[in-house]
């Protein structure tokens, strides 16, 4: 797949992108479809970065997701349906133009290859994590439509070996917090981005429980 040096950039207050997820959009600002037209007519490619706490005007988060257009249905009002899907993490290095809407230069951000004992130990950890949490009734977030099911998590998690994607399928499925998948997404190395996503995970069982002990 080629990568474009300079993309689109579509900033959202809370959401977030991570490779190979799935998410739906809906395209309404006039900014935003003229951005859908040239990038169906380019490299069907735009990227979601998360809107920076404590800004008021438009500040996207410098980490976001490369995304590629999988489905795009337009309706009689020129609003459009989209799904897209995660590509890569990407850094926006350089900001081209901002009119009509944001333009900047990315940079790949790819995952470093590791294969240690301790990183086998994470990814038990977060299998035994899950499993409690579904023990506990967790659902899927409503902005997941990778799966629709817990049985649909579990295959998924069964089939996966690779980290990378275990971790990011899992964050982006199960955590609810948007500043939580934003630190996930900000992770690039995949023994401190598994150890993050244990903490996330233990905080929501131990939330649970205290919650069923009132």
């Amino acid at each position: 797949m080629d990568i474009p040096k300079e993309v689109a950039v579509m900033t959202l207050p809370s959401e977030t992108l991570l490779p190979t997820a799935l998410l739906p959009l809906y395209i309404f600002e006039r900014r935003y479809r003229r951005m859908l037209a040239e990038s169906l007519h380019s490299h069907r490619m735009f990227v979601i970065s998360m809107q920076k706490r404590g800004f008021d005007r438009e500040c996207p988060s410098t980490v976001a997701g490369l995304g590629l257009i999988r489905v795009c249905v337009d309706n009689p009002d020129g609003t459009s349906h989209l799904i897209v899907q995660g590509v890569s993490r990407v850094q926006l290095t350089k900001t081209v133009s901002q009119k009509p809407f944001r333009v900047s230069e990315i940079r790949m951000l790819a995952t470093p290859s590791r294969d240690s004992v301790a990183i086998d130990a994470l990814m038990a950890k977060v299998r035994d994590l899950v499993s409690e949490r579904i023990r506990q009734g967790m659902q899927a977030r409503p902005n997941a439509p990778k799966v629709r099911s817990i049985k649909e998590i579990i295959t998924c998690l069964d089939k996966l070996s690779d980290p990378d994607h275990v971790a990011d399928l899992i964050s982006g499925t199960l955590l609810p917090g948007p500043d939580e998948r934003q630190t996930i997404l900000e992770t690039i190395e995949i023994e401190p981005r598994l150890k993050h996503l244990i903490h996330f995970l233990m905080e929501q069982i131990k939330q649970h429980r205290k919650t069923k002990s009132k």
